[in-house]
């Protein structure tokens, strides 16, 4: 599964009003080029009536079909309400702790 199939796939199930998915690999002893290590940020209304665990398994469950492709999964995801508090800002990811440069 690459980034615009994860994207695809979140976009027409959850009508987002924001999602950014970044392929980090390059940041992971997989390497540049590689499919394995995302980060998924995502504004969706139907996240207001779920807790940060409900959101997780919701995003889980959409892409398990493909998850044998998929080493890491970080997911962000909150409401409006929530986004706004956050200025519309998420912590950068850190490169992985095997990873040379």
């Amino acid at each position: 599964m690459d980034q615009q199939q994860i994207t695809a796939l979140l976009q027409q199930a959850l009508q987002p009003s924001y999602l950014e998915v970044i392929n980090e690999s390059h940041m992971h002893s997989s390497g540049k080029g590689a499919n394995s290590h995302f980060k998924v940020i995502i504004v969706a209304q139907a996240f207001s009536a779920l807790r940060a665990v409900a959101r997780h398994q919701k995003i889980y469950q959409l892409v398990q079909p493909q998850q044998n492709a998929i080493h890491a999964l970080a997911i962000h995801a909150y409401d409006e309400a929530e986004w706004q508090q956050k200025q519309r800002q998420v912590i950068a990811s850190p490169n992985c702790m095997g990873h040379g440069d």
